[in-house]
């Protein structure tokens, strides 16, 4: 097996393959765990690291894994993508992962079928297989792609986006989750997660709908707004603006300002369609939600 380094952490990406690359090669940043940029990554393959020259890319096949201070980047192919310098030493600028693909940190792991890495814009794109970004705050999963964008510290999910903490989700058409390092601990954790069209908050008792949402990570609350519903079986109430606490299960709707908010309660043990008692409440309307 020919030789070979390079940086990757959800990484730092660099290909030292000497006598193939000059030793000079600098590492291009891809950092969605931490780590120093000059520590360099091994990669392994079981069925060897071919290098094609005339095309300008180097192929890790067969179970091809690539390790840097703590994260690893699993695939059944990789495929670097470089341009040479006048100068004779190489750039990376795309990395290809194929098949069964893993990015796992201390403290994320992100999974598809298939990663694009595009090493200048520093944007990673996992499709296939539901692709999903697990973190210690939370779970994000998708039906499209997932995108990481690292200048931006923010990881983009669409397609049926769904974020899960414990049993309760927020789900949009298209979830955007914003990170930042933990002092304490080290670790880079969601913090926000911003919902946008077709938005639904599920807890253990309620479902709240939006056309968008803002869920806070550390305080556990999503606030909904535009044509905002809250339904508990088979009562309803609508509104302007909700609350939902993920944490305690509550949820507080808010009416528009100068108007009300609008209430269907079925009494219990009601036949549907009959004996429905439909109301509107002056203000903030929180009994009807909030038990």
């Amino acid at each position: 097996m020919t030789a070979a380094r390079f940086s990757l952490a959800f990484a730092a990406l660099m290909i030292l393959a000497p006598p193939l690359l000059s030793p000079a090669a600098r590492a291009q940043s891809l950092n969605m765990g931490g780590g120093a940029k000059d520590t360099p990554i091994e990669i392994f393959a079981d069925n060897g690291i071919e290098w094609q020259q005339d095309n300008q890319v180097f192929l890790a096949k067969g179970n091809a894994r690539a390790v840097r201070a703590g994260t690893t980047l699993f695939a059944d192919l990789l495929t670097a993508f470089y341009s040479e310098r006048a100068d004779g030493t190489t750039d990376i600028y795309r990395l290809d992962a194929d098949g069964n693909v893993r990015i796992v940190s201390a403290s994320q792991t992100a999974k598809g079928e298939k990663a694009v890495y595009d090493v200048q814009r520093e944007i990673l794109v996992l499709t296939g297989g539901k692709p999903n970004l697990v973190t210690p705050t939370a779970v994000i999963t998708a039906t499209q792609q997932l995108e990481y964008w690292q200048q931006k510290q923010m990881a983009v999910a669409r397609g049926n986006a769904v974020a899960t903490r414990d049993k309760r989700q927020v789900r949009a058409d298209v979830l955007a989750a914003f990170f930042r390092d933990d002092k304490k601990t080290g670790d880079t954790k969601v913090y926000r997660v911003d919902a946008y069209d077709n938005v639904v908050v599920t807890t253990e008792k309620d479902r709240a709908f939006g056309d968008r949402g803002v869920y806070n990570v550390e305080t556990g609350i999503t606030t909904l707004t535009g044509s905002v519903r809250i339904q508990r079986g088979k009562n309803e109430l609508a509104g302007c603006k909700a609350e939902v606490n993920l944490t305690t299960g509550i949820s507080k709707l808010f009416s528009c300002p100068g108007g009300r908010t609008q209430g269907r309660l079925v009494p219990k043990g009601t036949d549907k369609g009959q004996g429905q008692n439909h109301g509107q409440t002056q203000g903030d309307a929180t009994g009807g939600a909030k038990q």
